[in-house]
């Protein structure tokens, strides 16, 4: 299979192309958002963004905002082009290019969604999410890649569920009466267990996405670092409350 950053790559170029971007000096800024700033105020402080495991970069272009998640940030100003020609091993890299390429497909009208709700949006998400996996799949036993709190815990009132997550200080420990798994152990396992996915768009930049790609059961990528890809790659997105 093709591998996924090239997939993505060839397509937004692809779509630059036909718009005519590439050839015009525009210029793309990526700047780390305060925790205030990207999420507000969500009534809890437990989100990895506010105690600094997170940042959320935001690409700016032509007028259209881009946001993903990394946990290595940094600033970069550039041309489009050279954006879509960064060399994507790292997390750095990949954020920029993730949320340049939610601000593209923004400006072409391609996506929306594409910045994280604010204030009262994460508890509303949680209750919506409640509400869609009762509707389309009834009392599954559900899979989170990533500890999301607000979903997890939410969830965690109806439904079986389990937790994979790469931070070492969630690993281990109980939240919401779910035990939180390493995100490096057995992932084969972890897929033939659950009966839906949901996976935190934070794996297209880590890298990590590949794994829960083709699962056995539906997935369901949600968050607004994941827009863009999802509507190049036909992916399930659930994120009803960003902007």
């Amino acid at each position: 299979m093709e591998d996924i950053y090239t997939t993505l790559r060839r397509r937004a170029v692809e779509l630059a192309e036909q718009a005519g971007l590439l050839a015009l000096p525009v210029e793309v800024r990526a700047r780390v958002l305060t925790p205030r700033e990207a999420i507000g105020d969500p009534g809890r402080s437990d989100f990895p963004l506010q105690k600094g495991k997170e940042s959320l970069v935001e690409a700016q272009f032509q007028g259209s905002r881009g946001q993903a998640f990394t946990d290595h940030p940094g600033h970069f100003t550039g041309t489009l082009e050279q954006v879509l020609t960064l060399p994507l091993e790292d997390n750095y890299h990949r954020a920029v290019f993730v949320a340049t390429l939610n601000a593209l497909l923004r400006h072409l009208g391609k996506v929306t969604g594409t910045v994280h709700c604010r204030n009262e949006g994460p508890r509303r998400c949680a209750e919506e999410l409640v509400s869609y996996l009762k509707e389309h799949f009834g009392t599954p036993q559900v899979g989170f890649i990533g500890l999301q709190p607000a979903l997890v815990e939410a969830c965690s009132r109806y439904f079986p569920v389990r937790v994979l997550d790469l931070d070492p200080e969630n690993i281990g420990r109980e939240k919401f009466g779910v035990l939180i798994e390493d995100g490096r152990g057995d992932i084969e396992a972890f897929r033939r267990w659950a009966e839906v996915l949901l996976v935190t768009g934070s794996t297209l930049t880590n890298g990590t996405i590949a794994d829960w790609l083709n699962a056995p059961c539906p997935a369901l990528f949600y968050g607004t670092t994941i827009a863009g890809a999802a509507s190049l790659l036909g992916l399930l997105r659930f994120c009803p409350c960003s902007t």
